[in-house]
């Protein structure tokens, strides 16, 4: 029997290990800037062409390399950080396994040009899937300069699996801004092709956080410092106001790394106890300085996964720092005793009077249409009556008045109108008043009759005959109404929310959204990930209504909103939009309408807790009926529950 196994050649060795380093174009960005803070690089230049796929160039100013380092620098295992497997514990460089250079190598077609500091010339090396194809000197400034062509060339399987351009182009920014926040000590600059997507100048951590997510940020945070002979933690907290479901942002740093640890994402949502709603999270910005010796690394290839040999140790820190600082800077919500500026109601100190109804009393001798001499005074004043004093005539007996004199034929100004004027059957105006001076009400069975005949959500073919009085909302969520086969509970939000989400998805398809102008239009500030979000929405949200105006850098001027969502924060609605449409990772046409329509409807539903009128409760009901799925939101949450007539009547005995 032959032998069958063998070893593998060392380009589908590095092929194989590329699967775990390079998965998409950003991996190729972490790995390159990365290695240009290694070198000691203090401005980093990325530029990207349709979103890496096509090429990736990343220049510094680093140390640079040699001829020979360079051509070593892409085979496996290669490395200048370590040199024996002790070293894995007292690492402070950012790369150390050497396989970053191989992995891009063996799946792209790599262009290098690098120059030692005091060398006169430097050196240009070409390798293509780990063939080495050119090497020759070259002047090129101090530095590294890496060009990266044509991604997964050789691997399409590989390259068909890269989602579109404007995903990969988010997931470029986001690995762009976990490296430029880990790194405030380094000048960065991002471009997509000759756009200018960030350029961050080099300055402290919180002009870092602030230049990549605006200046509005600076409000929501909170400092955080603490060092003990364990630990030391710095940076920024959020405050319990700047909550959110969506769009948070949450930063771990470890000796200027980036990481994941949902063990200490605890700590912190712990903290926030009963300070921010359910379902609600806030940013940070979190730096962990600490003895390398006391830290693994070399976990996953990616290096975003961090094991601390005294993590359970750590957490109550951490949760007692982010308290403190919460504390420390009255972070936490307080009760609201200002008065300034509101109006001063003086307590009632009187005893209370029985209350009695207004009564209305009528002279009927009254004739507003005599003169002073002839009316109904007897002091020889004018009486004053319903309409005025003198002869302030009423509209409704004006046509039986008959034709006024025509000017010139003896006619008076209407304070001095004749007796012969007066149009007969005038106290006909108060017949409709009771004895007590109360107008009659009409009674229920002079209304007119509203019965509807609609279809319950889930029962197309029952007839449900009602009236508004059979509507009734209970616990400022529920609407309540007897229907064909019991009683039906219809949460108003969620039923509002169907019928909004059906509105607005016809106007995405028909692109004509009604835009309400604003009067002072908004600023909405956006972080590079979430611009690149924004452009890929652009068309679908002035369809549905909006009007945004670039201002460049990652503002918007929002100078109109779609009609129906007045009384929503333009600047929130938008930015809960863009959260969704980045979780979602949206592509399709019909994906990002729905992804539009689920967060604008959602937002501009009726709360709960909102009063409704009978009137208000049928008609949601009406338009709930109408729709192609009223028992479902379109996030699939159910709408309405019915409590069978038979379940009632088993309860009652």
């Amino acid at each position: 029997m032959s032998d069958i196994i063998r070893l593998l050649p060392d380009s589908v060795a590095n092929q194989i290990a590329a699967g775990e380093v390079i998965q998409r174009p950003s991996s190729v960005i972490k790995e390159l800037v990365e290695n240009s803070i290694d070198a000691g690089a203090t401005k980093v230049q990325i530029v990207v062409l349709e979103a890496g796929k096509d090429s990736i160039q990343v220049v510094d100013n680093g140390k640079g390399m040699s001829d020979t380092d360079a051509r070593v620098a892409f085979e496996r295992h290669a490395t200048s950080k370590i040199t024996e497997a002790a070293d894995l514990f007292s690492l402070q460089t950012m790369g150390f396994r050497g396989e970053a250079l191989a992995s891009i190598a063996a799946v792209a077609q790599v262009e290098l040009r690098t120059r030692l500091q005091g060398e006169e010339i430097g050196t240009s090396l070409i390798i293509e899937g780990s063939r080495v194809k050119e090497q020759q000197p070259v002047t090129c400034p101090v530095g590294a300069n890496f060009i990266v062509r044509n991604l997964f060339f050789n691997i399409p399987a590989r390259r068909k699996f890269l989602k579109s351009n404007q995903t990969e182009l988010n997931n470029i920014l986001t690995e762009f801004e976990r490296i430029a926040l880990a790194h405030p000590e380094v000048e960065f600059s991002l471009y997509s092709g000759e756009t200018l997507l960030q350029n961050l100048p080099i300055g402290n951590f919180k002009q870092r956080i602030l230049n990549i997510f605006g200046r509005k940020v600076d409000a929501r945070l909170v400092p955080l410092q603490v060092k003990t002979e364990l630990v030391q933690i710095s940076g920024f907290v959020g405050t319990p106001q700047g909550a959110r479901k969506k769009g948070f942002q949450q930063y771990f740093f470890v000796n200027g790394r980036f990481m994941r640890h949902p063990y200490f994402n605890k700590a912190v949502q712990t903290a926030y106890e009963r300070l921010v709603p359910d379902g609600e999270q806030v940013s940070y910005f979190i730096n962990f300085t600490i003895d390398p010796s006391h830290i693994d690394v070399n976990i996953h290839p990616q290096k975003t996964e961090i094991k601390f040999q005294d993590e359970q140790a750590i957490w109550p820190i951490l949760l007692a720092a982010v308290r403190e600082a919460l504390g420390k800077f009255s972070a936490v919500p307080t009760l609201d005793f200002d008065t300034a500026g509101r109006p001063n109601i003086p307590a009632f100190t009187g005893q209370f009077e029985h209350i009695r109804q207004p009564e209305i009393h009528v002279d009927r001798n009254f004739n507003p249409f005599a003169q002073p001499s002839e009316g109904g005074s007897q002091d020889g004043k004018a009486a004053v009556g319903p309409f005025g004093a003198g002869g302030n005539k009423p509209v409704a007996d004006f046509a039986a008045a008959g034709p006024l004199p025509a000017s010139g034929e003896g006619s008076r100004s209407s304070h001095h109108a004749t007796s012969a004027a007066v149009p007969k059957g005038w106290d006909r105006l108060y017949d409709e008043l009771t004895a007590s001076g109360a107008p009659q009400e009409q009674s229920e069975s002079d209304l007119p009759d509203t019965t509807l005949y609609a279809a319950l959500p889930g029962e197309e073919h029952a007839e449900w005959a009602r009236t508004e009085a059979d509507c009734l909302q209970f616990m400022g969520r529920f609407i309540v109404t007897p229907a064909a086969a019991g009683l039906l509970l219809v949460d108003q939000h969620r039923a509002h929310f169907r019928v909004l989400y059906e509105v607005y998805m016809q106007r995405l398809a028909r692109r004509k959204g009604i835009t309400q102008g604003l009067l002072f239009p908004q600023l909405l500030q956006l972080s590079p990930s979430a611009a690149g979000v924004l452009e890929l929405l652009l068309p679908e949200l002035t369809g549905i209504g909006f009007d945004l105006s670039p201002l460049g850098g990652g503002a918007y001027s929002i100078l109109g909103i779609p009609a129906g969502t007045e009384g929503l924060d333009p600047v929130d609605l938008l930015q809960t939009m863009i959260d969704d449409a980045a979780q979602g990772q949206v592509e399709v046409r019909e994906q990002i309408h729905h992804e539009i329509a689920c967060s604008l409807a959602r937002r501009s539903a009726i709360p709960v807790g909102q009063a409704l009128s009978a009137a208000e409760m049928n008609n949601l009901l009406r338009e709930l009926a109408a729709t192609e799925n009223g028992n479902f939101t379109p996030d699939g949450q159910p709408v309405s529950f019915t409590i069978p007539a038979e379940n009632i009547l088993k309860m009652l005995g």
